[in-house]
């Protein structure tokens, strides 16, 4: 296992901390995550994967490729941390007292967080995702009780990106969901023998998400985009 380090990476820094921490195990800062690298993120934060077990997961994964005699290829996909990490993730599980909870600090001012929501709000009026729009309009609102209980905010938010992404869907012609659709089938391929079918329908939601959002150039709603 790698030297040990500190784990108390903030949480609204999830994707930073994992990409950099990759980055760093596989030794180049060059290197990009692929935007299924980015979905398989996304699936770990959503469901609620504690960011200290992937970086575990993520220093086993890399230490027991270091240490085979016969090495096929580099590492080029987080893909190949993903078992690694859901054994981390277990072993914390069953060592973490099930009253336990982590204290979540705020790496932004709450003057950051209403310019994000501001912005946000602004792209989906002119977009013309109204409902969603008003909405944040709500938030804004009341910032001051939501800065409060950002755990809290950002579910809510979570699931107005949800609602966003359903209509986002129905906006789409068939050829450009196809095209989505190619892209999963071929970015997953190599990997598909490797995960568990679970894991495997929750990357296809993410990475078909994201995908989605850009190409109708939508803003991503939840706080881990912010930072």
């Amino acid at each position: 296992m790698a030297e040990q380090e500190d784990w108390t990476g903030n949480y609204f820094n999830y994707f930073t901390e994992v990409e950099e921490h990759f980055q760093k195990a596989r030794g180049t800062g060059l290197f990009l995550m692929s935007p299924l690298d980015w979905a398989l993120v996304e699936s770990w934060k959503n469901s609620g994967v504690p960011l200290e077990a992937v970086l575990r997961g993520i220093d086993e994964a890399f230490d027991k490729w270091r240490t085979k005699k016969r090495k096929s290829q580099m590492v080029n996909s987080l893909t190949y941390c993903s078992q690694a990490i859901l054994t981390e993730t277990e072993r914390m599980a069953n060592n973490t007292p099930q009253n336990a909870k982590q204290e979540v600090n705020a790496p932004f001012s709450m003057e950051e967080l209403a310019g994000y929501l501001q912005q946000n709000l602004d792209k989906l009026d002119q977009l013309g995702y109204g409902q969603a729009a008003a909405s944040l309009k709500e938030i804004l609102w009341e910032l001051d009780n939501h800065y409060q209980d950002l755990e809290a905010l950002e579910q809510r938010l979570t699931v107005m990106e949800e609602k966003l992404a359903a209509e986002v869907r129905t906006k789409q012609s068939e050829e450009e969901l196809l095209s989505v659709r190619k892209e999963l089938e071929n970015a997953l391929r190599p990997h598909r023998g490797k995960m568990t079918a679970a894991q495997l329908l929750i990357l296809e939601k993410n990475f078909t998400d994201r995908r989605l959002f850009d190409q109708a150039r939508l803003p991503r709603l939840s706080l881990f985009y912010l930072v």
